[in-house]
């Protein structure tokens, strides 16, 4: 498999360092006018507009301003797109979406299959414990410069999908009794921790809790060359990373 790698940042690399390893090939790597310049073998976004098809996917871990310049690069190349860049837009996403409708596209903040395992039970959790009070909290290291994390807010999406509940982004002084109509959301960062997702459900005398841990960046990595090696063999559409472990 030929790769074309978007973001040549920590995720960047280890992805180039794991195909390498595996026998695949990365023909190309892109980023920022800033890192190209600073980097051997990454070229700027603007060289996409004369590049032809040089890869069999593209595998996109970088930031929402290349974003719009891929989505083009994929549509006139024919080249599908697996996405793992977070705080994307609605247009964006819309765009995605609208990409799916001539290559295969698979977007998701969260390559791992314990998270995406975990996202996909939270609905029938959330269900079953009707009425229960749920908080989330998610634990970065301290380099981390969003909060909360995509995949913080990708499993409060799975817990509540039509928006009804508010969310609530810790709290602080004299904020009031806990309603029932919200989500508490919590971002702890410092040191090295590569990622730490928790759901807490509170009942009446009682506490259910679920949590993922992950032990290094290798596993978003692996689950993500998964999907690749799986996206370029499917028709086109948008597909999640449910659909790769379900299918």
């Amino acid at each position: 498999m030929k790769v074309l790698i978007a973001g040549y940042g920590r995720m960047g690399q280890l992805i180039e360092d794991t195909l390498l390893t595996a026998g695949h090939t990365v023909p190309m790597k892109i980023d920022t006018e800033e890192i190209a310049a600073k980097k051997i073998g990454v070229i700027p976004p603007g060289r996409l507009e004369t590049l032809g098809k040089v890869a069999d996917v593209i595998m996109d871990f970088s930031n929402p301003s290349l974003t719009d310049d891929l989505i083009d690069y994929a549509l006139r190349t024919g080249t599908p797109l697996l996405s793992g860049t977070t705080n994307l837009t609605k247009s964006q996403h819309e765009a995605l979406a609208k990409l799916g409708e001539s290559v295969p596209v698979i977007w998701a903040s969260n390559y791992s299959f314990g998270i995406n395992l975990f996202q996909h039970i939270l609905p029938e959790i959330t269900k079953a414990l009707k009425g229960w009070d749920i908080e989330v909290t998610e634990i970065h290291h301290n380099k981390k410069v969003d909060a909360p994390s995509g995949t913080a807010k990708t499993l409060a999406d799975a817990i509540d999908p039509d928006g009804a509940f508010a969310r609530v982004y810790g709290r602080e002084g004299d904020c009031g009794v806990r309603t029932k109509k919200e989500i508490g959301m919590h971002s702890l960062r410092g040191g090295t921790v590569v990622g730490e997702h928790k759901v807490d459900f509170f009942g009446n005398d009682e506490v259910f809790e679920i949590t993922h841990k992950a032990g290094s960046r290798q596993i978003l990595v692996d689950g993500a060359i998964t999907a690749a090696r799986r996206l370029v063999i499917k028709k086109p559409g948008l597909y999640t990373m449910e659909d790769i472990i379900f299918e």
